[in-house]
């Protein structure tokens, strides 16, 4: 397991486990090692066959972004101690604290901080701290979330790190810097994208492996991303799409579009390329069937107009962003360690039907929306828009009486209201 790492600095004991989710079940080693793998962080999670020895899989909790150290001015952040000791640490929201690379937070002698700087680092944890606070109200609001762990709880934050980058890695969520070196990654999609990588491997299934899978982690993250934006709603960061649009991280302003991904040079609909795409281009279908379902592929009133993939619908209406996050967040209930796309239409369509019913707008528009990225239904999938057979029953009167021997009448009146004829019983008492 060691091996898999150029340079291992922790490890755990190794764990018998069955291995299911790659084939015929088997006995394997689960190891924790931690260190860098082809000089970047890593903490993977490997499975060696128990029988042979060999590598059966390996998944890695790093999950990388990139962002810009963008700042949101005056903003109240929750701390926590008093006198003249304070820390960088959410007693209200618990596990939520941020520092530097030692992984204590940041104290001081007053309840004031950040300098305003891009290269200050107390100032980089007020925008993170900010940020995962929006996220976590966000997800308790409007998602019905309980934490970013949905337990409650959640995960520090470090700042500083040496490298034009940013990434969860299975315990707590890394920021460095723009190639620049003027500013921090820690604006709101950042931050929350990769706290998205959090509510991803804590959702069921964990964090799965293969490109596709991975693919799809990395649009979630872009996906909490874009929806704590939306929550926020800062006048100096408005919602808009774009994932790390402030940064200019190597001089070509934002890394990805999930309304066209084309437009930086991922893919807009899903193909059989996609699980040999790299993790993050692999994300261009998931980012673009959320804007079409949030926002429709053209939404007027100044938001930018969407694709439509080859063979997909004419149109798609969007039902909003908030309604798309609850039906993704309901997908993601449904989730399992090999999740593909075809797996995602699935558990969303069934999450769509469990919010607002197999009539609505939000199932037509959820499946719509998948056929407009080119990820097609499977067999068996649940119909919407098609109304169940019903109909109509009245009486002339509802009521009436008779001595012993007579009689009393009333009139039947039946309508089929949708769907097939129906078989009316009718009994007297």
């Amino acid at each position: 397991a060691k091996a898999r790492l150029s340079r291992v600095d922790d490890s755990t004991a190794p764990r018998l486990v069955v291995l299911a989710r790659t084939g015929t079940p088997r006995l394997a080693w689960e190891v924790k090692v931690s260190g860098l793998a082809a000089g970047k962080p890593s903490v993977q999670n490997v499975y060696v066959d128990a029988r042979t020895g060999a590598i059966a899989d390996a998944v890695d909790l790093v999950r990388e972004g990139s962002g810009n150290g963008y700042y949101y001015g005056q903003v109240t952040i929750n701390t926590s101690g008093s006198g003249s000791s304070y820390s960088m640490t959410d007693t209200t929201r618990p596990g939520i604290a941020c520092g530097g690379q030692g992984g204590s937070a940041y104290t001081g002698t007053d309840d004031a901080w950040g300098n305003g700087s891009g290269t200050n680092l107390e100032t980089a944890c007020v925008d993170a701290l900010y940020s995962v606070q929006r996220e976590w109200d966000m997800l308790r609001d409007w998602l019905g979330r309980s934490g970013i762990d949905g337990s409650g709880r959640g995960f520090p934050a470090r700042v500083g790190l040496a490298d034009v980058n940013a990434y969860w890695n299975g315990s707590y969520t890394n920021f460095g810097h723009n190639q620049a070196n003027t500013q921090q990654a820690t604006p709101i999609d950042v931050v929350a994208h990769e706290f998205g990588h959090a509510v991803f491997q804590t959702t069921p299934g964990g964090a799965g492996s293969g490109n596709e899978n991975g693919g799809i982690n990395e649009g979630t993250g872009d996906i909490f991303g874009a929806l704590t934006e939306a929550y926020a709603n800062n006048p100096n960061d408005p919602p808009d799409y774009l994932v790390g649009e402030e940064v200019d991280l190597v001089g070509q302003g934002p890394i990805r579009n999930m309304y066209n991904p084309g437009a930086l040079g991922d893919p807009n609909c899903y193909s059989s390329a996609i699980p040999n795409t790299e993790v993050h281009s692999a994300a261009g279908p998931l980012n673009h069937w959320f804007y079409l379902l949030a926002e429709g592929n053209n939404p007027g009133g100044g938001k930018p107009s969407s694709p439509i993939c080859s063979g997909g619908p004419s149109s798609v209406t969007g039902v909003s962003v908030q309604k798309a996050g609850k039906i993704y967040m309901g997908a993601l209930s449904r989730k399992t360690s090999s999740w593909r796309y075809t797996n995602i239409r699935a558990a969303s369509v069934a999450a769509a039907i469990e919010l607002y019913g197999a009539n609505s707008a939000e199932c037509n528009s959820t499946k719509a929306a998948w056929s407009a990225v080119s990820v097609t239904a499977a067999s068996g999938e649940p119909a919407c828009g098609t109304a169940g057979p019903d109909f109509s029953l009245t009486l002339s009167s509802s009521s009436g009486s008779a001595q012993p021997g007579g009689t009393a009448s009333t009139t039947v009146n039946t309508q089929t209201t949708s769907g097939s004829a129906q078989t009316v019983n009718l009994t007297a008492t």
